[in-house]
């Protein structure tokens, strides 16, 4: 498969990296110096894309590969790929489900925990010798809270799951209700973010969902209410969301995604109240290999002529 061209969008994971190149001829699209001559002048060199949330296979980038079979995305989330065009060209997509599942419910846990407690606070008030001034004021408890979530996908689930054991009552909002889970199911956001007391984002990004946390939804978490988005930075109305912070209309949010990632509104470094990370849901040594394990299968599956491990129906 040495001779397979395969285009690499951005910088992912060294180790993804290293196996693509000991099985294809590897191009790194940020690496090359004039990326449309050479696309221009290399029209049937890439057979398969292999992107991510930065950059995936738009319409522009599908068009200028006359020969591209497979779009390999190195995540779950598909919406830096067209799919639709996909389709009618007749590509074939694949991601990497289930394997992030777990560490992406966990930083939704993590995120709960250190937006509540102000566990970054307190870190900052021992490094700073504030502690022998006097104790650090109170926060918030965790256990027991009303906990919505919009998405009950397998992301979605594995929070709830977690949040159980901290006895926190869960609902959910999602396109179709699902009859077979126990936990309460709200047919809008609006009444399930009115309804909980944390409200955390755990949907694909769509058109349909892009700013589904606006201004009337984060008005109903309401001053006692917190949001966690370990979802996409797109859907919260992000200046929105700043206001609410500043003006205390929301008591806190933990945030792993931006709308314009990597550039995060400045008005939320001073605030205490919130709990910023660089969209590191599924950052951990273990999981990126093995998403960078399916996307190599699914690439040597799909050239060998074998079904794809993980398949996107388009």
């Amino acid at each position: 498969m040495e001779a397979i061209g395969v285009l690499m969008t951005f910088p992912m994971s060294s180790y993804l990296e290293q196996e693509l190149e000991k099985r294809f001829n590897l191009f790194r699209l940020w690496n090359l110096p004039d990326k449309n001559n050479f696309l221009k002048d290399n029209p049937g060199s890439i057979r398969a894309v292999v992107g991510n949330t930065k950059i995936g296979a738009d319409r522009e980038l599908i068009d200028s590969l006359p020969a591209l079979e497979i779009v390999s995305s190195f995540s779950v989330g598909l919406d830096k790929v067209d799919l639709g065009h996909c389709k009618d060209k007749g590509i074939r997509v694949t991601n990497t489900p289930d394997v992030l599942t777990e560490d992406v419910a966990d930083l939704a846990i993590e995120l709960m925990l250190a937006t509540l407690r102000r566990i970054c606070e307190c870190d900052r008030y021992v490094r700073g010798g504030l502690w022998k001034k006097g104790d650090f004021k109170l926060t918030t408890k965790f256990s027991g809270k009303k906990i919505g979530i919009i998405g009950l996908g397998r992301i979605g689930t594995a929070i709830a799951k977690r949040a159980e054991a901290f006895s926190c009552p869960i609902s959910y909002y999602s396109r179709t209700q699902k009859p077979e889970l126990k936990y309460k199911y709200f047919p809008s956001v609006l009444e399930l973010a009115s309804d909980c007391q944390i409200l955390v984002v755990s949907c694909p990004l769509t058109d349909e969902t892009r700013h589904i946390i606006n201004r009337q939804v984060i008005d109903a978490i309401g001053p006692k209410g917190f949001l966690i988005n370990i979802g996409r930075g797109p859907h919260v109305d992000e200046p929105e969301l700043v206001s609410a912070l500043v003006e205390g209309r929301i008591a806190g949010a933990g945030l792993d995604v931006f709308e314009n990632e990597p550039n995060v509104p400045e008005e939320l470094f001073g605030l205490d109240n919130v709990v910023l990370v660089p969209h590191v849901g599924s950052d951990t040594f273990e999981t990126v290999k093995a998403m960078a394990d399916l996307v190599v299968g699914n690439l040597e599956a799909h050239f060998s002529k074998k079904p794809l491990l993980t398949p996107v129906n388009l």
